[in-house]
């Protein structure tokens, strides 16, 4: 098993299905109805262990707020690895728009960088 970047992973699956799973689940999250949900959470725990309530209930309660934990570590992992790849697709496309710049200025033929660069302007927000 090999482990790859997000950005370039498809296995046969629709990654545009994943883009936009991922995004609507980071928009909720970043949602006030999300902050109300943990903070119902986070005081739901408050509250039991205040009240004396059975260690198994507190235990379930700290389990839940330990699974949002982790289930937003890594939605903002998969966030920050889109991100850095569509950053390095730009700085490639810049990068050969300039090389092909100066091939052109010494009598060569343009390529298609400059449809590259095109195309990689405001990609992360392409949904």
């Amino acid at each position: 098993m090999t482990v790859r970047h997000p950005a370039r992973r498809s296995h046969g699956r629709s990654p545009a299905f994943f883009e936009h799973t991922a995004e609507k689940a980071s928009h909720f999250t970043s949602s006030r109805a999300f902050f109300c949900v943990c903070l119902v959470l986070v005081a739901n725990f408050v509250a039991m262990h205040v009240a004396g309530m059975p260690l198994e209930l507190e235990l379930l309660a700290a389990g839940m707020m330990t699974s949002v934990t982790l289930l937003l570590l890594a939605l903002l992992k998969n966030s920050e690895l889109r991100a850095e790849h569509a950053v390095q697709r730009k700085l490639d496309a810049i990068a050969r728009a300039l090389l092909e710049e100066h091939e052109v200025s010494r009598g060569g033929e343009r390529g298609t960088a400059y449809e590259d660069l095109r195309g990689a302007i405001r990609m992360e927000e392409e949904t």
